[in-house]
């Protein structure tokens, strides 16, 4: 068949508009928006980052990572885009909002949206164009969640816009409509990928927009420009020129108690400088700073009282809106300064922070914002703390204390005494999160010894002292940041009102109170789906289930939305069946609390309160660009289709106007992924044609599935009739509530009480109902529980409220029982010369009415005659360490009972020196002993390793003895442990079975640059042994040098024997001979020379000391008058060097024993360089370079210690300075056993000259 070619206009368009659709899907990929401020799936401590919000746009350069960016409040607890973005009360700088606050350290959350391909826009039910399985990331939960793959028809109901029916279905009008709206780009600005937006709101029309280039590769922001709108965001005006064409701005911050202060930050790499406004930004003056700041924290009132926290942990105050700054404190842990926020109002310049002290630990102060000198500080908690522990909120004040292997917790209800947290017994938590402090109340997830992935809920009472479970095993999961993300949810505008996802046999279930934790029930499913079919879910089989993280963006809703000014409205994504799925997701909407639900929506959809809820806005996820969103103004029973644009927009984000007027609505985007940014405000208004009247409203009464009494109060609301389309205005709350008659469904348990099935409240197997009286006095009254308590904020009066609640009773009169004696720290060691706080604790008794003795071991007792005297510790110092039985004995006039406590008070050990000769002689005993500096710390272990043993001895003496049978080098190590220190020294010694040794001495210059340190030493010797082997031509492994401390200048030089050579020691002492003959004759002939720098030349001598005469230097032929005179001194010098050096000459064999320089040469501490490490740098020392340092003899007039040598009857005096023996007491002497070489250790002349004063 003949195939002609010809022209098909139908497939010509075709093509054009794939490859138009080709080049939007895939030249542009997505766009991320992050917010740090915006409120998490749970409400979290009123402290938030203050700035401007940011929008992150993340363009096709690659960027894989987000620097951290600030972000403005979003509006009111768990809004979505477009809801309330007013600034006020943020209190946390730069760093997100987390899921809860972390006890043990805050959370850090990132919202990252990955683009999204789908098949393009289509009407809520109507099938999508196919485009194969798609995958895309879930908006505002932080982690990965698969979208449902989209439909191939539209399937039962019929396509789009058709109006199925059905009580529970939602209905979508065919007709589109158009909104009024205004385009606007940022020109220039197409390369930005950030954008901060400050939307006064309240009646003003001032919009601040900062966008900036942030550089990915440089890790650094290039170019910003400043933008500024007075008409509601129809036009902008480029300021770049008011604040500087040069400058580079970073962050955009804002007076949350006045809008019109405007604070602006440049770019730190660039310059350092503030630049404030008071006109809502139409001006700005800069100031410039001698700091770099990392965060702003405004006070929550006064609206020119601001700190700052610095990139070098320093915190500043201005009390002049940052114009002037004034340095706090130094060392304060990130995030963890606090204004104070009690509701009280008072002392409303005090600020709370953690500060690092100069060891390292953590600790909680107070003190004023103008004055925090050491004189003026509060330190409130006795004690250190955890790191990243202390969190204030509200009338609370919790930090932690690790102690044993557990955390502890403490908390201080308005600023009193803090108490510590008391949970169920064995719960034994592992980490915890406070999750809110409203009404006078905690409520604390707790995660416990056996639980990994889930949490059980606590509630407390109002003191946040006793807490007691409101719900076990709720879901976590892992944030992109690490933080850990609770799937707990407060419902807005309905106190007591929390959603919550359980974990169940490995099933995941969305349950629902009304009552704070006291009951939870899973949710009803919807009776018809969206297109009006019947749902066949049956509880407890199959319920509803709902993802729970909100947004942290302020420009894109989260998976779940609630609003105050709304309280009845509640919209989330979700799905129907037996658990949680990340699979086949839906939109849901209930209209009355919670109690039904109806599905809006098959696909996920960005929903948006308008006008209180009358209007609600929707708007699809997906990354292709749109031009419609939908509307509904019956809460979501029907959706109209409106246009908002005439050309298809990426979008970005959305915002609406702040304020309880919300009806202009700015959406953030761009036509192409490199065009700039374009700002469309759309305005509501033009819907409505008046304001609603009084007949257009109806009553609500919040019920939970029909029964009116909520936390013991019923509550009607007013609603705008459906069929009404008027704009509501300023939200009047409830407009009635009355209390109900208290019933047992008012109660909770009380601490240390379970529900059991049959509902009653019953003591746990641990707990005893007794020891409420256990603090208490004889005379004074307690409260004896009656096993409940009402639930707080519980407004319920009379019915059974007498019976349920605790009664007071007089505090029985009882002997001491239970007495323990603890320190502050929980620790069983102090540190001499500090004081150390004990604690009396006694479990049943009246301490008040009783004597208290206490015996501290050391000889010294005292006595109480009430608990008022100690109930801030018995505090007591130890001048000597050691082990003290410290004894406590209480007793009344009807019995007593006492406790004793083992304290260990040690000094701190600074440095090791191991002292062991150079060198010594096979299977000759030596011994080896660890100096300690200070002497006196208290109990030690020494733990030796000798060679390559792979198991060490160990000893609690720090001297041995011990022997080698074989010829080499050898190395030894000791460790000594001290409390939780461990210091240790190594040190070589070559075993030889003969050896010599000759004293060298050098040019006096040397001595000009001998700084006397043990590294100058060891360097000199290596170059001296260098120098020998030069000019003798000996080999390297026959030659030890050993440069020795102190004045004049010298060094043993010792001689080894050949490795090789026949076992005689005939041999062998010809061997030595001959190299000695050969080193004598060369140093003599001034051959050994060195260059110690350019132009100072070192010469190296025979000094006329020697230990003994290595060769003869006199001819064989000289006569017999020079034999016998030579014979003669040969006697002299003999007998002088065995009385003076304590060297031995078995027959005709000559060795010497030398002793190793200690690295610490016991002088003053004042000179640095003479300070040593904890590991001496000996350890890293090769045996070919084996060389260490000696001490000389040198006695001097002061305070001595003698140290005696078993063997030898002689003594010789080792210097102490009384600052020295006043540290920690006297050396450490040592213990030879009889017939070991003993080598004293001695004090050079340089350390006479160091020695600290008297």
């Amino acid at each position: 068949m003949e195939k002609v070619a010809g022209w098909y206009p139908a497939w010509h368009v075709a093509l054009l508009y794939w490859t138009w659709l080709f080049l939007f899907t895939f030249g542009f990929t997505g766009a991320e928006i992050t917010c740090r401020s915006c409120h998490s799936q749970v409400k979290p401590q009123h402290q938030h980052p203050q700035q401007g919000l940011l929008m992150h746009l993340r363009t096709d350069r690659g960027e894989k990572e987000q620097r951290r960016f600030p972000g403005e409040k979003g509006g009111e607890r768990g809004q979505g885009a477009g809801m309330d973005a007013e600034d006020a009360g943020l209190q946390a700088p730069f760093d997100p909002v987390l899921s809860g606050a972390k006890i043990s350290g805050w959370e850090t959350r990132t919202l990252t949206r990955e683009p999204e391909k789908v098949a393009g826009e289509s009407r809520p039910g109507e099938a999508a164009a196919p485009a194969g399985d798609h995958r895309r990331r879930g908006r505002g939960s932080g982690r990965r969640r698969r979208g449902r793959s989209p439909r191939g028809t539209a399937g039962p109901g019929g396509a789009a816009g058709r109006e199925p029916g059905g009580s529970g279905a939602a209905r979508f009008g065919l007709e589109e409509l158009r909104l009024g709206s205004t385009t606007f780009a940022l020109t220039g600005d197409s390369a930005h990928n950030q954008a901060m937006v400050h939307w006064s709101g309240h009646n003003s029309s001032v919009i601040l927009i900062l966008t900036k280039l942030y550089d990915y590769n440089l890790g650094s922001i290039t170019e910003s420009s400043l933008w500024r709108s007075t008409d509601y965001g129809t036009t902008y005006e480029k300021l770049n020129d008011k604040v500087g064409l040069k400058t580079i701005l970073s962050y955009l911050y804002v007076c949350p108690t006045n809008k019109r202060k405007i604070m602006l930050l440049t770019d730190p790499e660039v310059e350092s400088s503030l630049l404030i406004s008071s006109d809502e930004g139409a001006t700005y003056q800069k100031y410039r700073l001698n700091f770099y700041i990392h965060s702003l924290l405004f006070h929550p009132k006064q609206e020119d009282w601001i700190l700052a926290y610095s990139q070098d942990q320093k915190l500043f105050s201005s009390v002049e809106f940052g114009r002037r700054w004034l340095l706090l404190h130094e060392g304060v842990a990130p995030n963890r300064f606090y204004w104070s926020m009690m509701g009280s109002g008072r002392e409303p310049d005090l600020v709370h922070l953690e500060a690092k002290t100069v060891d390292g630990h953590a600790q909680y102060i107070t003190c004023k914002m103008q004055n925090c000198s050491e004189a003026t500080r509060s330190k409130p908690f006795p004690g250190y703390i955890d790191h990243n522990s202390l969190i204030v909120q509200d009338d609370y004040v919790f930090v932690q204390l690790t102690s044993g292997g557990r955390p502890h917790y403490y908390v201080s209800y308005r600023r009193n005494a803090f108490t510590q947290m008391k949970l169920p017994k064995y719960s034994l938590p592992k980490d915890m999160h406070v999750i809110s402090t409203d009404e006078s109340q905690v409520f604390a997830a707790v995660q416990e010894w056996n639980q990994n992935d889930t949490y059980n809920l606590y509630i407390s009472d109002t003191q946040g002292v006793y807490f007691t479970l409101a719900l076990e095993n709720v879901k976590s999961s892992q944030g992109l940041e690490g933080n850990v993300m609770i799937d707990l949810y407060e419902v807005a505008g309905i106190k007591g009102m929390f959603l919550a996802n359980k974990k169940i046999d490995n099933q995941v279930k969305t349950f629902i109170t009304y009552n704070k934790g006291r009951d939870w029930n899973l949710l009803q499913a919807p009776d018809t789906d969206l297109r009006g079919n019947p749902v066949h879910c049956l509880l407890p089989y199959c319920s509803l289930h709902l993802h729970l993280k909100v947004s942290e963006n302020p420009y894109t809703s989260g998976n779940i939305a609630s609003r105050d000014t709304a309280p009845s409205i509640i919209v989330a994504s979700g799905n129907i069946g037996t658990e949680l799925s990340d699979d086949d997701i839906s939109m849901f909407i209930s209209a009355d609390a919670g109690n039904t639900w109806r599905q809006i929506f098959e696909e996920e959809h960005s929903v948006l309160y308008l006008d209180q809820g009358g209007v609600l806005v929707a708007i699809k996820h997906t990354s292709l660009p749109i031009r419609h969103l939908w509307l509904s103004f019956d809460e979501g029973k029907s959706w109209s289709k409106y246009s908002f644009t005439s050309l298809p927009l990426f979008v970005d984000g959305v915002l609406g106007e702040p304020g309880e007027e919300t009806l202009i609505m700015t959406v953030f985007g761009h036509f192409s992924h490199r065009s700039e940014w374009q700002l469309v405000k759309i305005d509501y208004k033009s819907i409505f044609d008046r304001r609603c009247a009084e007949e257009d409203y109806r009553p609500w009464q919040l019920h939970s599935q029909g029964e009116a009494c909520i936390m013991g109060a019923k509550r009607i609301y007013r609603k705008r009739k459906s069929e009404k389309k008027c704009m509501q205005g300023k939200y009047a709350g409830a407009m009635t509530s009355e209390p109900c008659v208290c019933t047992e469904a008012d109660f909770d348990c009380d601490y240390g009480y379970e529900r059991h099935s049959n509902g009653q409240c019953l003591p746990a197997f641990w707990y005893n109902p007794s020891s409420l009286s256990k603090d208490c006095s004889v005379g004074q009254s307690y409260l004896n529980s009656t096993g409940y308590r009402k639930v707080v904020s519980n407004n319920c009066t009379d019915g059974v409220r007498e019976q349920y609640t605790a009664k007071p009773q007089q505090c029985p009169g009882k002997a001491p029982h239970g007495l323990r004696i603890i320190t502050t720290d929980g620790k069983l060691t102090a540190e001499q010369g500090h004081n150390v706080t004990f604690l009396v604790q006694l479990e049943e008794g009246d301490l008040q009415r009783s004597l208290i003795q206490v015996d501290f071991g050391d000889g010294i007792a005292v006595s109480y005659a009430n608990l008022s005297s100690t109930e801030d510790g018995i505090k007591h110092i130890y001048q000597n360490v050691g082990i003290f039985r410290v004894t406590v004995l209480v007793e009344n006039s009807l019995g007593s009972d006492n406790a004793v406590l083992y304290l260990h008070v040690t000094c701190p050990l600074e440095h090791v020196h191991l002292s062991l000769p150079f060198v010594t002689t096979k299977n000759k005993e030596v011994n080896a002993t660890a100096v300690l500096w200070p002497s006196q710390v208290g109990t030690l272990t020494y733990v030796w390793w000798f060679g390559n043993n792979t198991e060490p001895l160990i000893t609690l003496e720090g001297s041995i003895t011990f022997t080698f049978s074989v010829e080499g080098m050898n190395t030894i190590t000791v460790q000594v442990s001290a409390g939780n220190i461990i210091l240790q020294d190594t040190k070589t010694i070559a075993v030889y079975e003969q050896f010599q040794s000759l004293r060298l001495s050098f040019s006096p210059n040397l001595d000009d640059y001998n700084p006397d340190i043990p590294e100058w030493r060891r360097d000199i010797s290596r170059v001296v042994k260098r120098a020998l082997v030069e000019a003798t031509g000996i080999s390297s492994k026959h030659i030890l040098v050993a440069v020795l401390p102190g004045l004049p200048t010298s060094a043993e030089l010792f001689i080894l024997p050949y490795q090789d050579a026949p076992a005689e020691n005939k041999r062998k002492t010809e061997d030595l001979e001959q190299i000695s003959e050969t080193l004598v004759q060369k140093l003599k002939q001034n051959f050994v020379h060195f260059d110690l720098k350019p132009g100072v030349r070192i010469l190296v001598h025979a000094a006329h000391l020697t230990a003994a005469p290595l060769v003869d230097p006199t001819p064989s032929h000289s006569g017999s008058a020079m034999l016998m005179l030579l014979s003669v001194v040969f006697v002299g010098l003999a007998v002088f060097v065995i009385y003076k050096f304590k060297r031995k000459i078995p027959g005709l064999n000559i060795y010497a024993q030398m002793q190793n320089e200690k690295d610490q040469e016991m002088i003053s501490p004042v000179s640095q360089r003479e300070s040593i490490p904890n590991v001496p740098q000996s350890e890293l020392m090769s045996p070919e370079q084996l060389v260490d340092e000696k001490l000389d003899v040198q006695p001097i007039e002061q305070p001595q210690a003698t140290v005696q040598n078993p063997r030898k009857g002689n003594a010789t005096k080792v210097v102490w300075t009384e600052d020295f023996q006043k540290a920690c007491g006297s050396p450490r002497g040592f213990k030879p056993r009889p017939g070991a070489e003993v080598f004293p250790q001695l004090l050079s002349l340089r350390a006479q000259k160091k020695s600290l004063p008297m």
